[in-house]
């Protein structure tokens, strides 16, 4: 059978949307099937007779499948069609990126965060990650001696309103123990802080080192990590660079770990 995705977006609802062009129409009995890339463990699920929207021809269908029933695990999960015992990977055209849908997608509390994407062979995939509520980061710059950021708080439930929320940057050298704090500002979800990094190298003087940064928001629980992982850029450790600034001679310069989490290297 040849079916190519022309469409593929998770819905808010954690739902499967997919826009086939399709040569004939599915047979009676085809599956979904969905393959853990690392365990190999799979998902399957049968599939009604697609339909087509108002206007669409013989060649076009769509298809919704709802994903939380499925109890996928975290990682990624590649997609076929299985008919009498034959599988076809399902082949994609649609990139499956959308900055604005993420930022929708993130401002929902969930335990679990579902992407659509095609890989680089242009075939479907899911990536599914532990969704526990963070500080997106957006924007990280030096300016006036200070380190700044800004970005979106997400999967905390809270919403995209007007309300200010009390919060606190606060920097953290696990070695020593050190921290650093400064008032921030949080308006709904869109946060922005600030902190002096003569405060942040008089902290610890003698020691170089690497620093966590966390937000702590009035009404959400615990302690949001700083990192950025709502778009396509992976593995931001070897492929974002920021430019190092220095303090009293002392050099200082964002940067990411394996995991795309924000930190800020002192010192050598």
């Amino acid at each position: 059978m040849r079916v190519v995705v022309t469409d593929a977006e998770v819905t808010l609802a954690d739902v499967l949307s997919l826009r086939l062009a399709i040569e004939d129409p599915l047979d009676e009995g085809t599956e979904l099937v969905l393959r853990h890339r690392g365990t190999g463990v799979e998902r399957d699920v049968m599939l009604g007779r697609p339909g087509g929207g108002p206007g669409s021809g013989a060649r076009e269908a769509t298809l919704a499948v709802s994903l939380a029933p499925l109890q996928l695990s975290a990682g990624r999960w590649d997609a076929y069609l299985r008919h009498g015992g034959a599988r076809t990977r399902l082949r994609s055209i649609d990139p499956g990126f959308s900055l604005d849908h993420l930022d929708t997608y993130a401002l929902c509390k969930r335990t679990l965060a579902y992407r659509s994407y095609r890989t680089r062979n242009g075939f479907l995939a899911l990536k599914i990650d532990e969704a526990e509520p963070v500080a997106e980061v957006r924007s990280v710059w030096f300016r006036e001696g200070r380190f700044e950021v800004m970005g979106l708080l997400a999967f905390t439930g809270l919403e995209d309103d007007d309300a200010r929320h009390e919060a606190k940057l606060a920097l953290h050298r696990r070695q020593s123990a050190a921290t650093v704090a400064a008032r921030a500002t949080v308006q709904g979800v869109r946060f922005h802080a600030a902190v002096s990094l003569v405060d942040v190298i008089a902290a610890d003087p003698d020691a170089s080192g690497t620093w966590e940064p966390s937000l702590e928001v009035e009404g959400v629980p615990t302690p949001l990590r700083l990192g950025s992982r709502l778009d396509d850029v992976d593995g931001k450790r070897r492929r974002l660079h920021y430019p190092a600034t220095q303090v009293d001679g002392v050099p200082i310069r964002p940067c990411y770990t394996a995991d795309d989490e924000l930190r800020i290297e002192v010192g050598g």
